[in-house]
């Protein structure tokens, strides 16, 4: 298993070095409001659950702190080792959870974790993490079966091995028991125990168990 951390400068440094903060952001889509002036700092090893109704913008807001969307006004900024970085500079360490997450059904499901690993542009081969991970969310036994067979709670476990598959210093969660039987969400609270003791976790639901999973919780909208 290869070391996990940021590279920085051909430098190495391990998670408990990552701080992430947003400061003062804004979203306003066709002149509405979605949110404005979000504002949190986390570090490794502590957690966070927004929360907030349909439409109140949590996974919006993911989406800013990932790097998939800018933000109409604040900024997102990533320290590690005392270095400030934006969030293009570190999103292939960020790990995420979603609904909106494309999955390939005309792959295997190792399949899907090789091709998406490419995609990340991650150097490391995925080699041995990929049956870590497979077995962690009780997958490995069908790693080779087309995606097509798998149900809707298997795709979901699947979208954890691939969120996993880098050892991500900042895990985020966006509906993440979504789709899963009791078994499956076991899985998912093991994940978010682990991470909890490393890593920056950000979980987005309006479930109250799923929100008190973390240690501090921010509503978004009235």
């Amino acid at each position: 298993m290869w070391r996990c951390g940021i590279q920085v400068e051909g430098s190495y440094y391990p998670v408990n070095d990552i701080t992430l903060t947003v400061r003062d952001v804004s979203k306003i889509f066709n002149r509405r409001i979605i949110f404005e002036n979000v504002a949190f700092s986390l570090s490794a090893g502590e957690s966070l659950a927004i929360t907030g109704k349909n439409g109140s913008g949590k996974s919006t807001l993911v989406k800013i702190v990932c790097g998939v969307l800018s933000p109409t006004s604040g900024t997102i900024a990533y320290v590690v080792n005392g270095k400030i970085l934006d969030v293009e500079q570190v999103k292939d360490k960020i790990g995420l959870v979603s609904p909106y997450l494309q999955l390939y059904d005309e792959f295997t499901g190792l399949e899907n974790l090789e091709i998406l690993s490419k995609i990340r542009a991650n150097s490391v081969p995925i080699g041995e993490r990929a049956g870590e991970v497979l077995r962690l969310v009780g997958l490995w036994e069908r790693k080779n079966d087309f995606l097509r067979t798998y149900s809707s709670g298997m795709k979901q476990r699947l979208k954890y091995a691939f969120a996993l598959l880098h050892c991500p210093p900042v895990l985020i969660l966006d509906e993440p028991t979504s789709n899963l039987d009791a078994e499956g969400i076991d899985v998912v609270k093991k994940i978010v125990q682990e991470q909890q003791k490393t890593a920056i976790l950000i979980v987005a639901t309006n479930d109250k168990i799923e929100a008190d999973w973390c240690q501090r919780q921010m509503h978004l909208g009235i």
